[in-house]
């Protein structure tokens, strides 16, 4: 139980109603697309018919990465990115850092794409910004993750807007568990024959109540991710190497040693990729090589946390031949708990650290939270509804942020999956998502009754998570049998999922049926 005096319980409420309100519906804007995002893997696989389920490290890369290297200049050769792009292909990035005209460090390079079949069938050439954007079958995953990680807005603006939203959320979590006299009834309270009024409070404090370690959790790493490159690596660069990021990252993140500019072939990839597998019992998500085609190069692999674990797990080799050198730390040269701590803020922030369970669990939450969110907004419009002046716009407001978001997220996979064939899903996709919110802020200011217009906006909902899954196949999309042969599960699971939840949000609104004489008249509980 909390007990805190009348007034400072007063100055509580207001901190935790305005915190909601300043920015109530950005914030649910930026948890709902997360709630979204913490699939955009599997939303990717299932909007673009990926069929491969075999790792680009599970296969000989060794002499393809070879390949490249040769035909590409000396000066990018200071590292190497090798990730997993599209459909299990290889993306390669050789580069190198440099100064650009505004001050900021930028790596640039050359981008390579090379299939299974070891063909190369992309090459840009550019700073990582220009080469890692958004291509047209990822389109939909990358206008999700985007949305939630700045909201299309330009660095570092859109990166320190959510840091401030992250950051508004633990000031209404701490003030929301603060005002909680009964913290542990009010888990268990939900007075369902209240009036409706008392009857929301309820569920409002119930749903609070259970995700305030969630909120603490996704409001600290997300305002973490949000400050670290925009605010907290310049000042400790400033603070400590007299401005220089590249000499911070060097000392942060790279692997001291003496140099050895002698040149010898990093040939021991495949070996490496292998032997990492094996120890770790995870494929790798990310392989970089420093120094390439030199004696001192060293390759590092990035992989998931191991079964049972949240921290993720680098390893370090030698790159002229291959040998295993250490286990090593995210941050510096040493295991540390500020290291470990940096380490477990992605899966604790995305929730990917035990695969599909953990994603399902916080997706529930994160669901959660946009009802938290939006309840709140409600229930301070509705305690204020007989001040003189109108709040009606704000109530009106909340429905057309609230279900008009979810409802052009929607129309964004339908615009994706009707243009992917064609070429243009990158024009069509954020241009879909804003024709159909367009829409709804229209009807909006033409409905006045809010409930006609929830009620319109949820069938509308519920008839494109339907239309989603025909749509699909119809596209050229994968049928459930071949996806399933293909170790690709995943895309019926979608499927069915959209299915459920539309027919769900349809039967809602379904008329029913007037009881016949004799029949026993039943209504549904509030």
């Amino acid at each position: 139980m909390i007990h805190l005096p009348k007034n400072e319980t007063k100055l509580m409420v207001a901190v935790h109603g305005w915190s909601g309100i300043l920015l109530g519906l950005i914030l649910y804007a930026v948890v709902l697309t997360g709630t979204a995002a913490v699939f955009a893997e599997e939303i990717g696989i299932w909007s673009s018919g990926h069929m491969s389920s075999t790792s680009a490290f599970e296969r000989p890369i060794g002499q393809s990465v070879q390949a490249l290297g040769s035909q590409t200049p000396t000066k990018y050769h200071e590292g190497v990115d090798l990730f997993e792009v599209g459909d299990h292909d290889l993306g390669a990035f050789f580069h190198r850092h440099e100064i650009d005209p505004d001050g900021e460090l930028v790596s640039r390079g050359i981008f390579y794409r090379v299939n299974s079949n070891g063909q190369v069938i992309d090459r840009q050439a550019g700073t990582s910004e220009e080469v890692f954007g958004p291509r047209n079958d990822d389109a939909l995953s990358h206008f999700l993750v985007d949305t939630h990680v700045r909201l299309h807005l330009p660095n570092p603006w859109g990166l320190l807007l959510t840091g401030i939203l992250g950051l508004a959320m633990l000031v209404a979590a701490v003030s929301g568990l603060m005002i909680h006299r009964h913290l542990f009834k009010d888990i268990f309270t939900l007075r369902r024959k209240a009036n409706p009024v008392l009857f929301n409070r309820d569920r409002h404090s119930v749903a609070g109540t259970w995700s305030l370690p969630f909120a603490f959790i996704l409001a600290f790493t997300g305002s973490f991710f949000s400050f670290f490159g925009t605010v907290g690596v310049p000042i400790v660069a400033m603070a400590a190497f007299g401005g220089d990021v590249q000499a911070l990252n060097s000392s942060v993140f790279g692997n001291p040693g003496q140099a050895d500019p002698r040149p010898a072939p990093t040939s021991g990839i495949d070996r490496i990729t292998r032997d990492a597998i094996q120890r770790t019992g995870e494929i790798p998500t990310f392989v970089t090589i420093e120094n390439f085609g030199r004696a001192d190069a060293k390759v590092t692999t990035f992989h998931p946390p191991e079964k049972g674990g949240v921290v993720p797990i680098s390893l370090l080799y030698d790159g002229a031949d291959g040998r295993f050198e250490q286990v090593k730390p995210l941050i510096g040269t040493r295991p540390s708990a500020g290291g470990a701590l940096a380490g477990i803020m992605s899966p604790l922030h995305f929730g990917n650290f035990a695969g599909i369970l953990s994603k399902a669990v916080w997706f529930g939450l994160g669901f959660a939270m946009c009802y938290v969110t939006l309840t709140g907004l409600r229930l301070w419009v509705v305690r204020r509804a007989n001040e003189t002046r109108s709040l009606g716009w704000l109530d009106r407001m909340v429905t057309i942020v609230g279900l008009g978001l979810p409802f052009a997220l929607l129309c964004t996979a339908v615009a994706f999956l009707c243009t992917t064939s064609s070429g243009s899903a990158l024009f069509w996709t954020p241009a879909g998502f804003l024709m159909a919110s367009a829409l709804v802020i229209i009807g909006g200011a033409f409905i006045r009754d809010r409930i006609k217009l929830s009620i319109l906006l949820e069938c509308g909902m519920g008839i494109l998570m339907l239309i989603l899954p025909s749509l699909r196949l119809f596209m050229g999309g994968p049928g459930w049998v071949i996806a399933m042969k293909a170790g690709q599960p995943i895309i019926a699971a979608v499927d069915i999922a959209l299915l459920i939840a539309g027919f769900w949000m349809l039967a809602r609104h379904f008329p029913q049926r007037a009881p016949r004489s004799g029949e026993l008249t039943l209504q549904a509980a509030e």
